[in-house]
């Protein structure tokens, strides 16, 4: 079995009780809202990453202010031939200000808009699970970097 590892880096950013995400096609169809973020480049240090990305998708340039934590994933996904790729993503959460730009949509990239959404109508959205990792990561602050659950491994 093929073993892919995916290091990432997003951002959580709070401003007048509201959260910036940005929106990303969702698999079979729609849309899903996802955290402002994405893979880091090789060489390259989480931190600019996490700075880069949300440019990318927001138009905003960002200070990250915290590293909250921690995610990790792993499932197996279908690859040529028949053959399984077990799939591992390392995800870094960073709490992040908003230092300059204006909001506005990536063209041609993994996204399509961003927009600020109040924090309890979230809830309401369609959105990837890692919104929900992030924001608990945002809350709770854990001293250890990470939301205690189950392992999230699928098959």
């Amino acid at each position: 079995m093929r073993k892919k590892l995916r290091v990432a880096a997003y951002a959580i950013c709070v401003r007048d009780g509201q959260l910036l995400l940005a929106r990303s096609p969702a698999p079979g169809g729609g849309f899903e809202w996802v955290l402002p973020g994405g893979g880091m480049e090789h060489g390259e240090v989480p931190y600019d990453t996490v700075v880069r990305e949300v440019e990318e998708e927001t138009g905003y340039l960002v200070e990250p202010t915290g590293l909250l934590g921690v995610d990790s994933s792993r499932r197996l996904v279908p690859g040529r031939l028949g053959r399984s790729v077990d799939h591992h993503g390392v995800r870094l959460v960073y709490a992040a200000r908003i230092t300059g730009g204006e909001l506005r949509y990536e063209a041609n990239g993994s996204t399509d808009m961003a927009a600020w959404h109040p924090m309890d109508r979230v809830p309401e959205l369609t959105r990837v699970s890692m919104v929900d990792k992030g924001l608990s990561l945002w809350r709770e602050r854990p001293a250890a970097g990470r939301v205690v659950g189950p392992v999230d491994v699928q098959e």
